[in-house]
């Protein structure tokens, strides 16, 4: 019999604020909550960056979403590189003390320092590689609510930002699930679990790759940490070594900007073979460096000042929104990168219901195909037409016709580039019309909170666990009108807020498209569809029992989110704890047990491949 896998958690925190108890979600339509509801996530904002409680409202919700760069974190006003010069003389110089070279070269005598100014004195001619700068031509980027500095909440050891992020981002869906992980395990064998995550694009900061590769140059010593820290893999270990304590399948799958689907659809593969039983799927992305802005800026990917002017008819004088950077299918000049965490936990349907595991949705299939030949590495091609219609189609098959055409929603790429909204706007438009689908709605949660790079389809899977939850599908609020190269004659690309009826919305796909022909679509299924099927399949009693477990576990569900309402909630960081090795297994030549599990893991296996 088949296996449903079903998401019984999600946890992480992006420029929207912590994911779970859907409050990242609220605040994209928190214009359109009641004031309960708008409460609880000025709350959450409030503990996330510790302010003070007479913080204003306004105040708050500045903090987070798109905005200009917050310098604590990147320095918006220069961009630093080094050029050779030739000094020459017995001259007196004067700089500014941070244009010194770091290392000073002999000869060079520092005779007065004042005012931040340095007079030097140079002897003979010298070719030396001198400081230099030069502003930043973008100044907006989907941040991390101000205040909040993960790396603070644990011992944190001078981990890189994206990894500080999975500590917090995994914990926090770890602790909203409401479930015991140690019971977990006693349900379990070791290899029925695994863990998938990691970052499109390593660790690039100073504490990864980044500081690695800039050392020598800056004269600093690269440490021990900064090599193997900065793997891409790195968000899966952690989760493993510190957090959850797992002996399962671990790794990720990168895809560019779809890596979180490729891991999405390594977990869900793996629940509908039956190889696990539980899997925790994410991505964790911190590119808010100089240099992966600088590289993305030179390519012309990002909204850079100057385009966002021309597109507004603004002066140099003008005050500019950068709220609204980001501005999918409307006119607009590139996209605005981001930084975020996305965990989610899934399960099969049979391990949900004995847990009385919360049941957000389900993952249908997950449909990942390359571009073939293409022109431009960075440019689209036709694999996204295949991802789309493929994941349309296991739609009807599973709700039928009516529910495809009439209950699904669209969760665009929506990078909010001119070649992104021509050619997604596209495909999502010609699918439609071969299925018959005649006003589909289309929203792109990027125009909220930016574009995070490998994590951004949690972004996406975040908003529509949000829509099944509150009925709203966040309109894309920083554009006026569509832009004249817009396909969308099946599509409803919804610029403002649309309330719907959210137990009449079985379907929603996700959309990834990613540089080098990385495609991917993701079809979930509505908690209300979820529980349909499973109440066919495992019928009524077994629903009852599943609901009288589900009390116990929505009291500890209500408990996290006190703590986490409060500030006193912090992440799981076990360094050190229970560490697992040979004197601890129990080995036989059909058997591993380890400590903590509930099933050893089986050796006594059949040869399968004994037709050959």
């Amino acid at each position: 019999m088949s296996r449903l896998p079903v998401i019984v958690a999600q946890g992480g925190v992006s420029p929207a604020g912590r994911t779970s108890g859907f409050h990242g979600y609220r605040r994209l339509v928190i214009d359109a909550l009641s004031t309960q509801d708008r409460q609880r996530t000025l709350q959450s904002l409030s503990a996330l960056t510790g302010a003070s409680p007479e913080t204003p409202d306004d105040t708050l919700l500045s903090r987070s979403l798109i905005r200009r760069l917050d310098n604590s974190q990147f320095d918006r006003d220069a961009l630093y590189y080094h050029h050779p010069a030739t000094v020459t003389g017995d001259s007196v110089m004067v700089m500014a003390e941070r244009g010194l070279p770091d290392r000073l070269p002999e000869n060079w005598e520092i005779t007065k320092k004042e005012a931040g100014q340095v007079y030097v004195k140079v002897k003979g001619q010298q070719r030396v590689m001198m400081p230099a700068c030069r502003p930043s031509v973008v100044n907006a980027a989907g941040q991390l609510p101000s205040g909040f500095q993960p790396e603070s909440l644990y011992q944190s050891r001078h981990h890189p930002r994206s990894l500080a992020m999975t500590v917090f981002g995994a914990s926090d869906a770890i602790g909203s699930s409401g479930l015991d992980w140690s019971d977990l395990k006693r349900r379990l064998s070791p290899d029925e679990i695994a863990v998938y995550a990691g970052s499109a694009m390593s660790q690039l900061d100073y504490n990864g790759n980044g500081g690695m590769l800039q050392a020598r140059l800056l004269g600093k010593r690269v440490t021990s940490k900064q090599c193997p820290l900065g793997f891409a893999e790195m968000s899966a270990d952690f989760i493993n070594a510190y957090i959850l304590g797992s002996l399962g399948a671990t790794g990720t799958s990168m895809g560019a900007c779809a890596t979180l689907l490729y891991n999405l659809e390594q977990g869900v593969a793996d629940i509908c073979r039956g190889k696990r039983r539980l899997v925790v799927v994410g991505n964790s992305e911190a590119p808010i460096t100089p240099e992966i802005m600088e590289g993305y800026s030179m390519m012309g990917a990002l909204a850079s000042d100057e385009a966002l002017r021309k597109l507004d008819n603004l002066s140099s004088d003008d005050p500019l929104d950068l709220r609204k950077a980001c501005r999918p299918f409307g006119n607009n000049c590139g996209f605005t990168i981001a930084e975020s965490a996305q965990y989610f936990v899934l399960m099969d349907d049979q391990l949900a219901m004995e847990c009385g595991a919360e049941i957000l949705g389900a993952v249908g299939d997950v449909f990942i195909h390359a571009d073939g030949y293409k022109k431009s590495i960075s440019a689209p091609g036709a694999g996204n037409y295949l991802t789309v219609a493929r994941a349309a189609a296991l739609g009807r098959a599973i709700a039928g016709e009516e529910a495809l055409r009439q209950r699904s929603f669209l969760q665009a790429h929506g990078t909010g580039t001119p070649q992104n909204r021509v050619t997604e706007s596209h495909i999502m438009d010609q699918v439609a019309r071969a299925f018959g689908i005649n006003s589909w709605p289309l929203s792109a949660v990027k125009s909220y909170v930016g574009h995070s790079l490998g994590a951004a389809a949690g972004d996406q899977i975040m908003s529509a666990l949000g829509i099944w939850r509150y009925g709203l599908i966040p309109g894309i609020q920083t554009i006026e009108a569509l832009a004249d190269d817009v396909h969308a004659d099946s599509l409803n690309i919804l610029m403002a807020h649309q309330h719907i009826d959210k137990a009449a919305m079985d379907l929603g796909l996700i959309n990834a498209k990613g540089f080098g022909g990385n495609n991917a679509t993701a079809l979930m299924l509505s908690p209300q569809l979820t529980e349909k099927m499973l109440r066919a399949k495992h019928g009524r009693r077994a629903i009852a029992q599943w609901q009288k477990t589900r009390e116990g576990v929505a009291e500890q569900q209500a408990s996290y989110e006190r703590h986490a309402q409060d500030g006193t909630a912090t992440p799981v960081y076990q360094f050190g704890v229970k560490v697992l090795d040979d004197i601890h297994l129990s080995m036989t030549s059909s058997q591993i047990r380890v400590p903590g599990y509930g099933k050893p893991l089986d050796l006594d296996v059949e040869n399968p491949f004994w037709q050959f």
